[in-house]
């Protein structure tokens, strides 16, 4: 995944708490956020319900990688039939879940999706892949092209489940679905609470008295830090932050015609 925007804007809202990025694979992900090693996760769904919570972010566009000489990297989208006479290799960590992989399938299955890159590379097939797959494993002498009529990976934000989720987990929430700074949920919001706002038209009070004068001032609001927060991978991420809990965008518009 690529939350770089995400993780720009946690530190600009919240620089007393490092947010530490961990990378995992599909399958170390849900493992992650139960141990404690992550405290959120960027997970591809489905997400067992049962002891851990998610709310889904977005649908990511499936491709298809070929190498930049084939027939294919000649136009912007092509449909799983235009593969039927294709090698299509599909490694044992597909984020997929085919029912029936599009085009002629290998004799065998590579063990990683980054092993079936470099067959790809090699001119042995083509490989079917989430682009932020695609754009992970990129190389000079590869492309991808929207795939279209066959399963796409749908992308959630993942953490532990709880009555309510820890202060920073809910920050990072905030921030991953847009809220802004004033959001009325959030640390921010709840620091706030409580304090008088001036209003615009209030004038600064004035001493009778020459010479004198009275002055007003505002108390900085500290924010406790600490947590660990977590970011799915086909992973997907994973992430910690210093101190108290808190925690990997998207989908690429698809041309119409078709080639």
């Amino acid at each position: 995944m690529t939350p770089a925007k995400w993780v720009q804007i946690w530190n600009e809202r919240l620089p007393d708490v490092p947010l530490t990025l961990l990378a995992v694979t599909p399958e170390e992900a849900f493992g992650a956020l139960r141990d404690g090693a992550a405290d959120a996760g960027l997970v591809r769904l489905p997400v067992d319900r049962d002891d851990l919570s998610a709310i889904p972010l977005y649908t990511e566009t499936t491709v298809v990688v070929v190498p930049k000489d084939h027939l294919f990297a000649e136009v912007e989208e092509i449909w799983a039939s235009d593969l039927a006479e294709e090698l299509v290799l599909h490694p044992l960590d597909d984020t997929l879940g085919w029912e029936q992989p599009p085009g002629r399938a290998a004799n065998e299955r590579p063990e990683t999706t980054a092993d079936a890159i470099d067959l790809v590379a090699a001119g042995v097939g083509l490989l079917a892949v989430p682009q932020s797959l695609a754009r992970l494993h990129h190389r000079k002498d590869l492309t991808y092209r929207t795939l279209n009529d066959v399963p796409q990976s749908r992308v959630a934000l993942s953490w532990p489940a709880a009555d309510e989720a820890p202060d920073l987990v809910e920050e990072f929430i905030g921030i991953v679905r847009g809220r802004t700074v004033n959001s009325t949920r959030g640390r921010r919001a709840e620091a706030l609470k409580g304090q008088k706002q001036p209003r615009k038209d209030q004038k600064p009070a004035r001493s009778a008295k020459p010479g004198g004068g009275s002055r007003t001032g505002g108390r900085p609001v500290a924010g406790k830090g600490g947590a660990k927060s977590g970011g799915k991978g086909g992973a997907k991420g994973g992430a910690r932050s210093g101190g108290a809990g808190g925690s990997g965008r998207g989908k690429g518009g698809k041309p119409r015609g078709r080639s």
